[in-house]
């Protein structure tokens, strides 16, 4: 039973994998089209229904101020000092593969969204509706991208430390939610087009179970050679004893 369900769950983080990547071409074929960019700017419309004030984004005036809070979740200073405080904590409970995992996908996230927004350069919306300020390209959404990294990646983590299934359900739910409440705000707060959004959380969501696919090798490679010493070991101490 445990081994079919390590086995689901390599086959889930393939297809999440795939799925993304997959996405992220599309979106990034669409987003020039005519199509693509009807849906950028629609969804843009929704966001500002107010002609007289473009920078006023839909709804009451605490709702943008919640949405600023819930935004810093993505950048990479918050999520810098969370990765720290998580480090800590795995160093502490000598979990070194995680304590590593962590950092590398983390810098990993960064090189990705750096490097694709290099390569599509994408304007940003206008600056008349940003409600935040911008500093580079737009495709992919940065936030976003990390934002998914990050939280899909610690709640992965998560799931080992609860036995329960529905605990588990619920930390992957709650790193889900974060990851899309970020991904949400930069939409609403006029930072970027809705496809930047979606690209950020596909090449997140794919980066995410490479790196549980890689931790999962590791592992499995770590147990085979304890495994294979132990059997050394054991053929080492019967041959002893029969010579004796």
């Amino acid at each position: 039973m445990a081994k079919a369900r390590t086995e689901l769950a390599v086959l889930s983080a393939l297809f999440i994998a795939a799925t993304g990547v997959l996405v992220f071409v599309e979106v990034a074929d669409d987003m020039n089209e005519a199509d693509g960019q009807a849906f950028d700017h629609h969804v843009l419309a929704l966001m500002r229904p107010y002609p007289d004030d473009p920078g006023r984004p839909w709804g009451p005036w605490w709702l943008k101020e919640a949405a600023a809070d819930i935004t810093a979740l993505g950048g990479i200073s918050v999520l810098g000092l969370f990765a720290l405080i998580v480090i800590v904590f795995l160093l502490a409970q000598r979990k070194w593969l995680s304590a590593v995992l962590l950092p590398v996908g983390l810098a990993g996230g960064v090189a990705l969204s750096e490097g694709l927004k290099a390569v599509f350069e994408r304007e940003r919306p206008p600056v008349a509706v940003q409600a935040v300020e911008t500093i580079n390209a737009s495709f992919p959404s940065g936030h976003a991208l990390l934002a998914t990294v990050f939280y899909l990646t610690v709640a992965v983590m998560l799931t080992r430390a609860f036995p329960q299934k529905r605990l588990k359900a619920l930390v992957l739910g709650v790193g889900v939610l974060l990851a899309l409440l970020v991904g949400a705000t930069r939409i609403y707060l006029g930072a970027h087009w809705a496809s930047d959004v979606i690209a950020g959380w596909a090449v997140g969501a794919a980066w995410a179970m490479v790196l549980w696919l890689a931790a999962y090798a590791v592992e499995r490679f770590q147990k085979r050679r304890h495994a294979s010493l132990q059997d050394h070991e054991t053929r080492e101490r019967t041959q002893a004893a029969t010579k004796v």
